[in-house]
């Protein structure tokens, strides 16, 4: 094909398909685990935040869904059911739970008092051995006057505002009443500058990178595997899900139910010419990858034979600006400007944020918007993730992968801790540099096993988009 050239500070670059060959960077032996100190640590941490922010208790509720905060502070989440933790000044956190979920409470790493509060049962289940919530509010030292910071899944610009149950919130409120508070404190965590959950420690980011690679030799798996004639549910076992908990469900379509994008998998025959999405997401980590099931252009229909170059080669070339452009103090802003830049004709549809912090959630949140002034950090574990919705039948492309900012204190801990995961980065750096042209900061660690290849005719795994100066 004929290259794709951008201009990125001053200087020409080129995107082509061009055949490139994947090392095998390995697995992990075993998932790196968290030391059971470290959540101590980080239940200190949002005390200190709390204090300064004013709350004198902090609150944070949990579901299936939205549990990864509760998870950050204890290592428990909740099955099943709802939780809801209540973080005092002092002694340790009291946990709510429901029928189900109070043996699993009691063995989470962080040491937690229980109280048995049963509307977090399941409906029918029994609701005869749990005190009312405005007497254990009172037991834990909530009362009138209290000052109550609020954490559920999302902030707001209202701090008013909060997605946690309104009974719950309503139970609060009264209980505090009008001489107390109670505050969206969300933010405490998320905040994509300096929230609890944006900068990782050594030991979490290792437990990404073990997930990352997972995700990633999944759908690599998955690529090299997929054939027309076998079903969606076919190619979804192609993942080869380990049984880590999912950070979203499993997307996998084909056909022209693809451009809906995130819908699970059905038992559609996968035909030669079909649109073609995935994403594998656990948590940690979520690779994604979008194309058409073809070995070339000439497979395509007539209108849309220079899918590569009206498409795949510019998003490409501009994800490598994107890439190149990542570094400790960095502003989210700059990044979001990348983006405009190359792909801000409406064709590409870029719409959602060019790029996202990740966690046990699949999205935390976001320092990348037009005029941001968020400076990027380390231990930033952060999303490649823009995603072209041209609404036409170009489809998208996409390449999603995780990659961490670490400055050199923290790159020299996860050599010295983890040999073989540094070796495995240090491989995809000369990997992205050497095969794909993409030449990063020495502060981006990339986590992928598929990391930023692009292949854009699905049935040739091997031809995939690459650099040139």
């Amino acid at each position: 094909m004929g290259a794709t050239a951008l201009t990125v500070h001053g200087a020409a670059i080129h995107a082509r398909l061009e055949t490139v060959t994947l090392p095998d960077f390995g697995l992990p032996a075993a998932m790196p685990e968290l030391p059971i100190a470290l959540y101590a640590e980080r239940m200190a941490r949002l005390r200190e935040r709390a204090e300064v922010a004013g709350y004198q208790w902090m609150v944070i509720y949990g579901d299936r869904e939205h549990s990864a905060n509760l998870a950050y502070l204890t290592g428990f989440d909740p099955r099943f059911e709802e939780a809801m933790l209540i973080v005092g000044p002092t002694d340790d956190p009291a946990i709510l739970v429901g029928n189900e979920c109070w043996g699993m409470a009691g063995a989470a790493p962080l040491p937690m008092r229980r109280h048995r509060f049963q509307d977090f049962s399941l409906p029918m289940q029994p609701r005869d051995r749990s005190k009312p919530l405005a007497e254990i509010l009172g037991e834990e030292g909530i009362g009138s006057g209290s000052r109550v910071g609020l954490c559920g899944w999302k902030s707001y610009a209202d701090p008013a505002m909060s997605d946690v149950p309104a009974y719950l919130v309503d139970e609060l409120r009264a209980t505090v009443g009008s001489a107390g508070s109670v505050v969206n404190a969300t933010d405490l965590f998320i905040d994509p500058a300096d929230g609890l959950r944006v900068a990782n420690e050594v030991e979490q980011l290792a437990a990404f990178e073990w997930a990352s690679c997972h995700t990633s030799e999944g759908v690599r798996s998955l690529l090299r595997g997929l054939r027309p004639g076998m079903s969606e549910r076919e190619a979804v076992t192609l993942l080869g899900w380990n049984g880590w908990p999912l950070s979203c469900h499993l997307m996998l379509t084909a056909g022209r139910r693809a451009a809906l994008g995130l819908l699970s998998p059905g038992d559609r025959r996968i035909e030669r010419g079909d649109p073609f999405t995935t994403a594998f997401g656990i948590w940690g980590a979520l690779t994604c990858r979008a194309g058409f099931v073809v070995e070339d252009a000439g497979e395509l229909p007539d209108a849309i034979r220079d899918y590569v170059e009206r498409l795949v080669g510019p998003y490409f070339a501009a994800i490598s600006a994107w890439y190149a452009a990542l570094h400790i103090g960095q502003t989210g802003g700059a990044l979001q400007a990348i983006v405009d830049q190359h792909l801000g004709d409406p064709f590409f549809g870029i719409f959602i944020n060019p790029g996202h912090q990740i966690h046990l959630d699949e999205w935390v949140s976001s320092p990348i918007y037009r005029g941001s002034t968020v400076e990027l950090r380390s231990g930033m574990a952060l999303q490649v993730d823009v995603i072209p919705a041209t609404g036409t039948d170009y489809f998208t492309t996409n390449i999603e992968d995780g990659i961490v900012l670490a400055d050199g204190a923290l790159r020299d801990d996860l050599a010295r801790l983890y040999p073989e995961l540094w070796a495995r980065v240090e491989q995809r750096r000369a990997f992205m540099a050497g095969s794909l042209g993409i030449d990063l900061h020495p502060d981006v660690l990339p986590l992928s096993n598929l990391p930023a290849v692009l292949a854009p005719f699905l049935l040739e795994p091997d031809r995939a988009m690459s650099i040139a100066g």
